[in-house]
C-alpha cells in the first residue's frame, strides 16, 4: 500500500478543488444575476429618459456603456445618438459623428441579437441617415438593405406600429421617387427598387399616412389621419419639428 499521508494529502486537495470549484460557480452565477439586475435597471432608467424626452440626459447615460455586449444596451443608446443628432443645438460637424456613431451601435445590436426586431429597425434607420453624407447613389444603393431590414423587424413584432410606419415611408419614398434618381438607380440595379402609393397605405398608421391620401386625392382620410398624429406623444426634437410642420 503506498503512504497513508500521502493519500490523505491528496484526498484533502481534491476536496478543496471540489470545494473551490462550487464556489467559483456560486460566485460566477451571483455576478450574472447582479449583471442582468444592473441592466434591467439601466434599461428601465433609459426609457424613462426616452419617455420624459431628455434627449441629452438619456445619451449621457447609455454612453457609459458604449462597450457593452448587450444588444438591448445597444439599440437604445443607436437611438439616443441619431436623437442627438436631431437636436437644433447640434453642429452639422456633431450631427455627422453622431449619425455614423448610431450606425456602428445598431450593428453592433443586430451582431449581438439577429432576432431582436428593434436592432433590425435602428440598423435600417441609421443606414438610412447615412446615406445623407454619402450621397444619392448610396441611398438608393442601401435601399434595399433597408426594406429588408424593415421587413425584418415587421416580421419579428408585427405589433410595432413604428416599424410598420417606417415601411410605409420606404414605399412613399419609391413611389415619388424623381426621374433623375430612378436613372441612377436603373444604373446601379437590374430591377431597381420601386413602390405606389397603394403600397404604403398597407403600412400607414400615422400622420405619413395622410400625406399618401393627399397624393390619392382623398383628403377627407388625408385630413382624419393628419389629426390622428396630434395623439401621439412627441419624445424627440425630430418628433416636435414634425409636429410644429403638421400645424402650420
Amino acid at each position: 500500500m503506498g503512504n497513508p499521508g500521502t493519500f490523505k494529502r491528496g484526498l484533502l486537495l481534491s476536496a478543496l478543488s471540489y470545494w473551490g470549484f462550487e464556489t467559483y460557480q456560486v460566485i460566477s452565477q451571483a455576478a450574472v444575476v447582479h449583471a442582468a439586475a444592473k441592466v434591467e435597471e439601466i434599461l428601465e432608467q433609459a426609457d424613462y429618459l426616452y419617455e420624459s424626452g431628455e434627449t441629452e440626459k438619456l445619451y449621457q447615460l447609455l454612453t457609459q456603456y458604449k462597450e457593452s455586449e448587450d444588444a438591448e444596451l445597444l439599440w437604445r443608446l443607436a437611438r439616443a445618438s441619431r436623437d442627438v443628432a436631431q437636436l437644433s443645438r447640434t453642429s452639422e460637424e456633431e450631427k455627422k459623428l453622431l449619425v455614423y456613431e448610431a450606425l456602428e451601435y445598431a450593428k453592433r445590436a443586430l451582431q449581438k441579437n439577429e432576432s431582436h426586431f428593434a436592432a433590425h429597425k435602428w440598423y435600417a434607420i441609421c443606414l438610412s441617415d447615412v446615406g445623407d453624407y454619402e450621397g444619392i447613389k448610396a441611398k438608393i444603393a442601401n435601399a434595399y438593405i433597408i426594406k429588408e431590414h424593415f421587413e425584418k423587424a415587421i416580421e419579428l413584432n408585427p405589433k410595432d406600429a413604428t416599424s410598420i410606419h417606417l415601411m410605409g415611408i420606404w414605399c412613399y419614398t419609391f413611389a415619388e421617387m424623381p426621374w433623375y434618381q430612378r436613372r441612377i438607380a436603373e444604373m446601379l440595379f437590374a430591377t431597381p427598387p420601386s413602390s405606389t402609393y397603394e403600397k404604403a397605405l398597407g403600412y400607414f398608421h400615422r400622420a405619413e399616412q395622410g400625406k399618401t391620401y393627399l397624393k390619392l386625392h382623398n383628403k377627407k382620410l388625408a385630413a382624419f389621419w393628419l389629426m390622428k398624429a396630434k395623439d401621439y406623444p412627441a419624445h424627440t426634437e425630430e418628433d416636435k419639428q414634425v409636429r410644429r410642420n403638421r400645424s402650420s
